[in-house]
């Protein structure tokens, strides 16, 4: 697994909201892909929170996906936690 799928599964596996989305409606894992429009889609009545740590996991795997850092603001401490450690796996620290 490289480094950009395992920030991304590493997230969704680790945070309940995003975990809960971790179904075939989202995901291809044996192709890899990921269905960003649908997750945006089914974000939009997330808080701000959940929106950020949907935004980080999809940055994280394509920086395409653009994500506002200053959002951490949002988080509570565990998912400040896991946020952090997503980014040490993406960049390999």
């Amino acid at each position: 697994m490289d480094r950009y799928w395992a920030s991304l599964m590493f997230l969704f596996k680790n945070n309940a909201n995003l975990n809960s989305c971790l179904t075939t409606k989202y995901f291809d894992l044996e192709h890899r892909v990921v269905h960003i429009r649908k997750l945006r889609e089914v974000s939009k009545p997330w808080s701000e929170s959940e929106k950020f740590m949907l935004d980080l996991a999809l940055h994280l795997f394509n920086q395409r996906n653009k994500v506002n850092l200053s959002d951490m603001d949002y988080l509570d401490s565990y998912n400040a936690k896991l946020a952090i450690e997503a980014i040490r796996i993406r960049f390999n620290l």
